[in-house]
């Protein structure tokens, strides 16, 4: 009988007080073909992964979603529920075919992602037991395997950085200035043109164009503070929730620290030795943790919140000041002029900027750059044109 019949067959006959049998039933079915497709996927991975390490990591993960699976099985036996026939899911089926095609590392993040949105799920089922914790183990480890892409578990950045080829590396800071300036620019140098098309005064145009230098640059630094202040926060619960994590349970913690430095290419009795070693003092575990597991700096924590504002505040004002400075010493079309041309002259510095960390041509990107930026104003110019021209004199 299929299951879903079953389960409405036995809802029609259930007394009141043993109605939630048949719904306790079908989650414990629910959980068991969860796990047992997570055990199928992570066998597959095992068998497709060419890095020995990484093989018996996902081998390892494989055992302990079956035993999981096991558990539920008996719980929904003991329940009286039936058990179908297993057959694995489309979506598992699609992952095992994905990595045998193009690589593990391929699906790696989309089911890292899987991984994280499913941990929660045992939280509030009490009969999991030690299962919700395991599951947010292997979550963290999938998290870790997946940030590192390089040989060996090298992380992808470290090992560009010693091919010597990656632009990028350490640019994030040079990266978020020149984006934070673009922002700045192209926004008022839109604001501005669609004034001036309206055929607005001069200093209409000024009034305009420094109005929305100081609403755009406050907007930004309040959105970059509150961006950077949340993730301190989050970064803190979690870190928080580490250090629980290892004073209620070092050895799982330990554990789990000698698959993710298998997971970087140390041999099993190296990284047992190192992640023991690391477990017995704490300061250096909760560091340790935090940085190998949750990819996260304990000490920097993603920065000041009040340096993130304040630097994409002055970054915002100084991108927003080209169109507008023309307008403090000229008036007409030879300030309108002018703005077009110290706004041409940024816009081309900042595209020409940005392939510092792209490899890309100068010339070609500061052009783009100049061509994206003067068609956005064209856009605005010929809006506020339109609407000057219903509005009138």
């Amino acid at each position: 009988m299929a299951i879903g019949t079953q389960v409405f067959y036995l809802d029609r006959l259930m007394l009141p007080e043993d109605r939630r049998g048949p719904a306790r039933q079908r989650r414990y079915l629910e959980n068991m073909e969860s796990e047992l497709n997570s055990s199928a996927l992570y066998a597959a991975l095992a068998d497709t992964e060419k890095d020995p390490h990484l093989g018996e990591i996902y081998r390892k993960l494989a055992l302990a979603e079956e035993k999981h699976a096991l558990a539920w099985r008996r719980m929904a036996v003991e329940s009286g529920a039936g058990i179908p026939p297993f057959r694995t899911s489309f979506r598992t089926r699609l992952y095992i075919r994905l990595a045998k095609s193009f690589g593990v590392s391929f699906i790696l993040p989309a089911l890292a992602g899987r991984e994280r949105a499913d941990s929660g799920n045992y939280l509030n089922q009490p009969e999991a037991g030690g299962m919700s914790r395991e599951e947010r183990s292997h979550m963290k480890l999938l998290t870790a395997i997946t940030r590192s892409t390089g040989d060996h578990g090298i992380e992808g950045g470290d090992f560009a950085r010693l091919e010597g080829r990656h632009r990028m590396s350490g640019g994030n800071a040079l990266r978020a200035a020149v984006l934070g300036a673009n922002d700045g620019l192209v926004s008022n140098l839109s604001l501005v043109m669609g004034v001036a098309g309206a055929d607005a005064a001069g200093h209409n145009v000024l009034i305009a164009g420094m109005a929305g230098l100081a609403a755009g640059a406050c907007s930004m630094a309040l959105g970059e503070w509150l961006s950077v202040q949340s993730s301190r926060e989050s970064y803190e619960k979690q870190i928080d929730l580490e250090r629980q994590e290892i004073e209620a349970s070092p050895q799982e913690e330990a554990e789990e620290l000698t698959l993710i430095y298998q997971a970087k290419g140390m041999e099993e009795p190296e990284a047992r030795r190192m992640a023991e070693r690391i477990l017995g003092e704490p300061g250096l575990a909760i560091e340790t943790m935090a940085r190998e597991e949750l990819g996260i700096d304990p000490h920097a924590l993603g920065g000041s919140a009040w340096a993130a504002a304040a630097a994409s505040f002055l970054l915002f004002s100084l991108g927003a000041s080209f169109p507008v400075l023309p307008f403090l010493f000229l008036s007409g079309r030879a300030a309108l002029i002018g703005a077009l041309v110290c706004s041409a002259a940024a816009l081309y510095l900042l595209g020409s900027a940005v392939t510092l960390f792209t490899g890309r041509s100068a010339l070609r990107s500061g052009l783009r750059q100049v061509g994206f930026g003067l068609a956005a104003a064209a856009i605005t110019y010929g809006m506020g044109s339109l609407v000057g021209g219903f509005l009138g004199p």
